[in-house]
């Protein structure tokens, strides 16, 4: 069981800014935490299943009571490999860089994938959602990344629908003490002063995970 996991939306490598800053966590966590155990998961290395047609029918189907079967079950099973994985640490780092004012969609596929009824919630006819992972002290700590839009600039610019959309999502499955670390340095920003802050609050938020 690993005792952190780091999950990576970004396919850029070395050239990534949200993984350079998950780099100075990590960095910083293994200095505090020797020998821990880190489960690094790219979304972007082909372990990630689809969520297409047996898997959404696998999904009414327990949503019915039922038992998937034959394709549905093969779905179904893969995808609660990857929730596995997911629900197996107590302590999880995202890499999120902004793709066209929201996430990219291996992330949002990676939500889809693992957001199943019994494992990440459930639903009361009487009083809506149950969040599923809420009260079991996990903790969260996401590397949100931009180029164009930051905070305070105007909509020409473009919206924010990264963060309200991923950090509304894991309160949404019960995790609620979540971490943000942010590096906007905006198209006429100083670059050096917002990489400098950055990883400056990667170490901190590093430190107390």
């Amino acid at each position: 069981m690993p005792e952190l996991l780091h999950i990576s939306a970004s396919p850029r490598g070395e050239d990534s800014q949200s993984l350079r800053l998950a780099a100075t966590f990590l960095d910083t966590y293994r200095t505090i935490h020797p020998g821990a155990e880190i489960d690094e998961w790219d979304l972007w290395d082909g372990s990630l299943p689809a969520f297409g047609p047996a898997a959404a029918r696998a999904k009414m189907t327990v949503f019915g009571g039922g038992t998937p079967r034959g394709e549905e079950a093969e779905a179904w099973h893969a995808a609660a490999e990857a929730f596995a994985r997911f629900d197996a640490a107590d302590r999880i780092l995202f890499s999120v860089p902004m793709w066209n004012s929201g996430v990219p969609y291996v992330l949002k596929q990676f939500v889809d994938v693992v957001s199943q009824p019994g494992w990440v919630f459930g639903v009361d006819p009487a009083t809506g959602y149950r969040h599923l992972l809420a009260g079991r002290g996990k903790r969260a700590a996401v590397i949100y990344t931009s180029a164009v839009w930051g905070p305070g600039l105007g909509p020409e610019f473009g919206a924010d629908f990264q963060a309200p959309f991923f950090t509304g999502w894991l309160n949404w499955t019960g995790i609620d003490d979540v971490a943000e670390i942010r590096f906007h340095p905006t198209l006429t920003g100083d670059a050096e002063e917002a990489s400098r802050t950055a990883h400056e609050t990667a170490r901190d938020v590093a430190k107390a995970f």
